[in-house]
């Protein structure tokens, strides 16, 4: 069932801030900070450095949530080239 996004409250660097995000991701991207040792707002803090002012830092944690289990699943898979039409 698809549900609405939830505000999760985050610390980057010393300041408050808070994101919009369904439980899958958010549960996803602690799981993944468990793995990887790391405190969830250190992660959230390297995703926001390097997002660039085109990406929301909601969208930019689901992007690395998609990556990362892109990455586990198919590792060497390249991407697909962008056809024109």
């Amino acid at each position: 069932m698809m549900q609405r996004p939830q505000k999760r409250s985050l610390t980057l660097k010393g300041h408050r801030t808070s994101v919009s995000l369904e439980d899958a991701f958010w549960n996803e991207f602690c799981d993944i900070a468990r793995d990887k040792n790391r405190a969830i707002n250190d992660l959230a803090a390297e995703i926001d450095a390097i997002r660039g002012s085109e990406c929301g830092l909601a969208s930019a944690i689901r992007l690395f949530v998609l990556e990362n289990m892109r990455d586990q699943v198919r590792p060497n898979d390249k991407p697909c080239a962008n056809s024109a039409n």
